[in-house]
């Protein structure tokens, strides 16, 4: 290996371990450190000296150990933000993932929707699927926000399934800036959600 490899490779288990176990990350990450071909021969010597693991093509993580469990599966969140960074595109959680990130179900899909404004496409990690579906403009109006994770997770329910418990364990999610977004939102939402977002963004916290 040459002196100018061996910077590269450095650099980038440096910038690895930096972010600790946990991290989620593409070949973009490193775009700054050197060339395409350099940083993939980087990052293929740490896989293969057991530094990283590769989850996907063109997808890795400095792997997370529990002394009872041994190595970790990544979070679903880690896996989205490096997707979403090497792309350079937005994501909003969607479907029963929405609905459990909300709190509102205790069903912890295996099959994860995540509405993007980039291109569609799967990730499988383990047991675990990663679904990026391309969608309108207008879902994607209130990505990243409170009021985007309510809309898609009562979307996800449906009006005839949206009880008072169900408004109730909502509320007890929302802080005064998220309330205050939310009556902004209204105008992304069906008209039932709509509603429901109006009652929420009046109660006190």
């Amino acid at each position: 290996m040459t002196k100018h490899a061996q910077s590269i490779d450095n650099k980038v288990i440096s910038r690895i371990f930096g972010h600790g176990r946990g991290w989620v990350f593409t070949p973009v990450h490193f775009s700054d450190l050197g060339s395409r071909d350099a940083v993939a021969s980087a990052l293929r010597r740490a896989r293969q000296s057991g530094i990283i693991r590769q989850l996907a093509r063109g997808l890795y993580d400095y792997p997370r150990n529990d002394k009872e469990f041994g190595i970790l599966s990544p979070s679903t969140e880690s896996v989205a933000r490096a997707l979403a960074g090497r792309d350079a595109v937005r994501l909003q959680p969607s479907g029963a993932y929405a609905a459990n990130l909300l709190g509102i179900s205790t069903q912890v899909p295996m099959k994860i929707l995540y509405l993007t404004d980039g291109s569609s496409r799967k990730v499988k990690i383990g047991k675990k699927e990663i679904t990026l579906k391309k969608t309108t403009p207008l879902n994607m109006a209130t990505a990243g926000r409170k009021s985007g994770l309510v809309i898609q997770a009562l979307r996800h329910m449906g009006q005839k399934h949206v009880d008072e418990d169900v408004i109730v364990k909502i509320d007890s999610q929302l802080d005064a800036n998220s309330r205050k977004q939310m009556l902004k939102d209204v105008r992304f939402a069906p008209a039932w959600i709509a509603d429901i977002m109006r009652r929420l963004s009046k109660n006190e916290e």
